[in-house]
C-alpha cells in the first residue's frame, strides 16, 4: 500500500482506485463507461476518502481488483495488535 493513500491508519480509497487505474493504464472515461456514470463523477470518486460498499464492489468487479483488501488488512493488523496487547497483560 502506498503511503500517499494511507495516512495514520486511514484509507483514502479514492486515491487507491485512481492509482490502480493508472497502473492498469486505463482512463477515468473507461471507468465511467464501466460502472456507469459520468467522467466528472469518477474524478469525484478519486477525491473521496471512503465509498459506499455497493459502489466499491462495482468498481472492484470492473477493474478486477479487490479494493476491500485494504480494509481487511487494516482490520487484521488491528486484531493482531489487540491480541498482542492482551497477551502482554497476561
Amino acid at each position: 500500500m502506498g503511503t500517499d493513500s494511507i495516512y495514520s491508519g486511514n484509507i483514502h480509497i479514492g486515491s487507491l482506485i485512481e492509482a490502480q487505474l493508472k497502473r492498469d493504464e486505463r482512463s477515468a472515461s473507461w471507468l465511467a463507461r464501466q460502472i456507469p456514470c459520468t467522467r466528472n463523477h469518477v474524478y469525484k470518486i478519486f477525491r473521496k476518502p471512503s465509498l459506499d460498499c455497493a459502489l466499491l464492489l462495482r468498481i472492484s468487479k470492473v477493474m478486477q481488483f479487490n479494493f476491500f483488501q485494504y480494509y481487511t488488512q487494516m482490520v487484521s493488523e488491528t486484531v493482531t495488535e489487540r491480541i498482542g496487547d492482551t497477551q502482554a497483560e497476561s
